[in-house]
């Protein structure tokens, strides 16, 4: 249900170059899709906290998962990110989380957590997994939330309804883009790698057209993106997440350092190295945005077993893909069949994107209501309020453009 009262809320995000993904331009801007309340925008790349939004009364400041992404640049990145909002550590707001990535610098995510004083953390992670993620956190003064790691935005649905209207012809038969994943996010990690590399060998044997890749220079953004798993009849994939948990960053770091003067090492060989015996010690497996866009470009999922957090379903949703590859052979004489592709391609149309249940608009409101259970507290309407929205407006749309121009200097 609305508040009568539109919740003042200030969406806080780290880091951000241009263009976006389009999974995180949709995650940073749901609350704006959100018509019950009022979304007042803030990157730390725009400096110190403005004077302007200080003065607005929030009801709540929801730290995004590009905030929480800042812990990737260590301690010395956190000292800044500190420096800057500085000013909301005690500021008696209702405070709350959506970190990702719960595997790296769990550390400084306590410590954040911690010294900002937030109340409610939505995470990625399995329950089964909070304890040892956040294990410096008094669960008695933080509530935790599962949700996913991204939802459908309207803008989303209805962009891909005009790309995949215009199409009449899917001219690639298997599609992936992915990172190059790291050793240290564990052997499931590692999958996304060995899909691809799988995929690349086998698929000319039963004469399907792939486009494949795992290099940074074949990165695709935007509207782009859409467009190009539109064009892929197959779309190849495995959850997210890692199997290793690495509280100070120092496997990473050390991963990353050794790989530099030793390009060729193998996976057996860093694991020794740097994580023996620790591979399994974390369950942080979860669905990825790119598997509900794929339901919205009507792109049939070929995808390594998993439990998708029972959004998607083996043979109703997608192909499934045993871990060690050895049904191969099946999931492409599966492939071939035209009319069992467009059956599960209905079925995760229908379940995922036209139930509604996974839209932003649905986990905006959720964790509102979530966070501010008790709609008396929410603070009236008043000028300096509304002159806040206003100004925070066109400051969003002047931080853009300089963001665009920045990136065309580059080119």
């Amino acid at each position: 249900m609305p508040f009568k009262v539109k919740p003042n809320i200030l969406i806080i995000s780290g880091s951000l170059s241009y263009p976006l993904r389009t999974s995180v331009k949709d995650l940073i801007y749901a609350f704006h899709e959100n018509k019950n309340c009022n979304a007042y925008m803030y990157s730390v790349d725009q400096g110190p906290l403005p004077n302007y939004l200080k003065n607005v009364t929030f009801d709540l400041i929801i730290f995004t998962t590009i905030l929480a992404g800042e812990r990737w640049g260590g301690k010395a990145r956190m000292v800044k990110v500190y420096e800057l909002l500085g000013y909301l550590k005690t500021l008696n707001v209702t405070k709350v989380i959506h970190p990702q990535d719960e595997w790296i610098h769990t550390n400084l995510l306590n410590d954040f957590i911690i010294d900002f004083n937030v109340s409610h953390v939505f995470s990625v992670a399995p329950p089964s997994e909070w304890k040892k993620i956040y294990n410096r956190v008094d669960f008695s003064k933080v509530k935790f939330h599962e949700v996913l790691t991204g939802y459908l935005s309207q803008d989303t649905i209805k962009k891909c309804k005009n790309i995949t209207d215009s199409i009449t012809h899917q001219k690639i038969d298997i599609g992936y883009r992915a990172y190059k994943s790291p050793p240290w996010l564990g052997r499931h990690g590692f999958l996304k790698t060995k899909i691809a590399n799988v995929f690349l060998e086998e698929a000319p044997k039963y004469n399907f057209v792939a486009n494949i890749s795992t290099e940074e220079k074949d990165t695709i953004l935007g509207e782009d993106w859409l467009k190009f798993m539109a064009s892929c009849k197959y779309f190849i994939g495995v959850e997210g997440g890692s199997t290793i948990i690495d509280p100070d960053g120092e496997i990473f770091k050390k991963g990353i350092e050794y790989t530099k003067q030793n390009p060729n090492a193998t996976f057996e060989e860093l694991e020794k190295l740097f994580f023996a015996g620790m591979d399994g010690n974390l369950g942080l497996i979860a669905i990825s945005p790119r598997h509900l866009e794929a339901c919205v470009t009507k792109t049939c999922q070929v995808l390594i077993e998993g439990h998708y957090n029972n959004v998607l379903k083996p043979h109703v949703h997608y192909i499934e893909v045993k871990k060690d590859f050895s049904n191969l052979e099946n999931v492409f004489q599966q492939m071939k069949d035209e009319t069992l592709r467009k059956k599960y391609v209905e079925a995760a149309y229908a379940d995922v994107v036209a139930s509604q249940r996974y839209t932003y608009k649905n986990y905006t409101t959720n964790l509102i209501n979530q966070s501010i259970p008790n709609s008396k507290t929410l603070h009236q309407r008043s000028i300096k309020n509304s002159m806040g929205l206003w100004r925070n407006r066109i400051s969003d749309k002047r931080f853009w453009k300089i963001k665009q121009n920045e990136a065309l200097t580059k080119k």
